[in-house]
Order: C-alpha cells, then sequence, then structure tokens
C-alpha cells in the first residue's frame, strides 16, 4: 500500500501534484482492488458498478513506466485509492492547472522529454511528440483501457467530477498537439490516475514552476 511519504510531487502554481501516475492495487484501507484482465471481465464489473484495474496491454512491464489504468469505479470508490493527504483532482483543479500553463501550448509542459511517438503533419513530416517537461509533471502516454482492449498514443486521466450516471470528466494529452483537452469518458474505461496534495505545503516539492 503506498504511503504519502513514497510519493515525488512537484509545486505547479499553487498546486502540488504527484510525478508519476497511481500504481497501486489496494485501497487506503488495505482492500484489494481486482485485477481484471479480460474484456469479459471489464464488462462485468461495468454492469455491476465495481473497481478494476489493469496494465496497459495487459504487461507488468507498462506498470513500471505507466502506472495502473483504473476504471472511474475504483477513482470513486469511499475507501479511497489516493494515498492519505492526497486525492484524485476534480475537474476544476485540472482546469486551475490548464489556465496557469495556458490551455493551448500548456500540454508541451507537461509531457515527458521521450516516450511518446512522432506524428505526420499535413504536408507529410513526421514532428516529435514529445514535450519540454518544463512543467516537472512527466505525463506519458500511458494509453487506455476500454472493453475491446487498449489504445496508445494517449494519456487521459481521470478527474473525480462525474458529468452523469455514466460519464466523468477526463483530462487529454495526444502525441500531436499541446493543448489540454477537457474530454470525458465512460466510468467503465481504465485510464491514468494522477494525484494531486490535499494541502499547498510540501517538504518534497522538486521543483516550483511560477
Amino acid at each position: 500500500m503506498l504511503k504519502s511519504k513514497d510519493l515525488e510531487c512537484v509545486k505547479i502554481g499553487e498546486q502540488i501534484w504527484a510525478t508519476k501516475n497511481l500504481d497501486v492495487n489496494r485501497f487506503r484501507n488495505g482492500d484489494l482492488i481486482p485485477h481484471l484482465e479480460f474484456d469479459e471481465e471489464w464488462i462485468v464489473a461495468e454492469k455491476n458498478g465495481q473497481p478494476a484495474w489493469c496494465y496497459y496491454d495487459n504487461d507488468p512491464k507498462n506498470g513500471k513506466k505507466y502506472g495502473k489504468l483504473y476504471n472511474w469505479y475504483a477513482v470513486n470508490d469511499p475507501r479511497g485509492l489516493a494515498p492519505e493527504g492526497w486525492h484524485i483532482p476534480t475537474d476544476k483543479e485540472w482546469t486551475i492547472l490548464k489556465k496557469f500553463l495556458d490551455i493551448s501550448t500548456g500540454g508541451w509542459k507537461l509531457k515527458s522529454v521521450e516516450g511518446w511517438n512522432k506524428w505526420k503533419d499535413e504536408y507529410g513530416k513526421f514532428q516529435n511528440g514529445n514535450g519540454d517537461n518544463s512543467s516537472g509533471f512527466n505525463a506519458l502516454p500511458g494509453g487506455f483501457r476500454d472493453d475491446d482492449g487498449t489504445g496508445i498514443d494517449v494519456a487521459i486521466f481521470w478527474s473525480a467530477t462525474e458529468i452523469k450516471t455514466s460519464r466523468a470528466w477526463t483530462l487529454s494529452l495526444t502525441n500531436d498537439t499541446g493543448f489540454l483537452d477537457k474530454t470525458w469518458a465512460f466510468k467503465q474505461e481504465g485510464l491514468s490516475v494522477r494525484c494531486i496534495k490535499n494541502s499547498s505545503a510540501s517538504k518534497r516539492v522538486q521543483r516550483v514552476i511560477r
């Protein structure tokens, strides 16, 4: 079980963010979060509103780099997905981050300096998909999971804010733009989770962005 002191973090504006995606298999109270690998299991979890996680492409090696992919039922579980002193950001907290970094270009500041695939522009030329990580956030393309499998070349982060019974707000980054995109996902999808600290004070801040 992850402890608050084990999370490395960075201060961006007045917010303190973890610098890696969440990678836990237990809730804060110690209960195991179901690890579901097969499409049929994710369909059942959707019907039952059951928490679940998996590795991208069901490969444990991806967990070390990208963390785990969780459905929203794990994010919203009252047993607590984030470690003590941290929480899953609300849509409002993501909006604060986007405005601070600039919605149209802030993605380059969030994305890691390597790990993103190149993309073709309108002229057929390959362009670099990496960011400059000047924020210290170090966003990697951890992909996503739905009941049909997994997808790549994107980082999609849950918010704790639901839209309707079946959907919740997310933040998306893609390899071909620096735009910080407010999106939504169905609650049964497996997405990355990035924690934000409850308070504005931290002794383990690595970098301050102003």
